[in-house]
């Protein structure tokens, strides 16, 4: 899918991508789910840089809102995810795509669950 993950640090990751025309609807434009993927990658992962050694995490839900069209013109793409809250057994996080000058593509939540990966 042509995504990237290029920093992580404690609760924000950030992720680019490069959609082409195998990426397209119907429509000529990219389709939302190559969008949801890199919006979800980036608010997963962002929980995942807070998660202490045993721990793990499954997405519950998300949402997407599509502001702009997306098209390969449109060129390469930054997605940032940031946690939100982080608690016990849940958390939640955001993500804003843009593109190279930093116009919003597209925004999204998410919530996650927490839970033990012990033996």
């Amino acid at each position: 899918m042509n995504l990237k993950m290029t920093a992580a640090e404690d609760g924000l990751t950030r992720h680019v991508g490069r959609p082409d025309e195998s990426d397209y609807n119907p429509i000529s434009t990219v389709h939302g789910g190559w969008i949801g993927t890199i919006l979800d990658a980036a608010m997963a992962s962002c929980i995942h840089t807070l998660l202490p050694v045993g721990m793990g995490f499954t997405t519950l839900e998300y949402k997407v809102n599509l502001v702009r069209p997306l098209t390969v013109k449109t060129g390469g793409v930054t997605c940032e995810g940031r946690v939100i809250h982080f608690g016990r057994t849940t958390a939640t996080s955001e993500a804003r795509l843009s593109d190279a000058s930093g116009k919003l593509l597209a925004h999204g939540v998410e919530t996650c669950s927490i839970f033990s990966i012990k033996s």
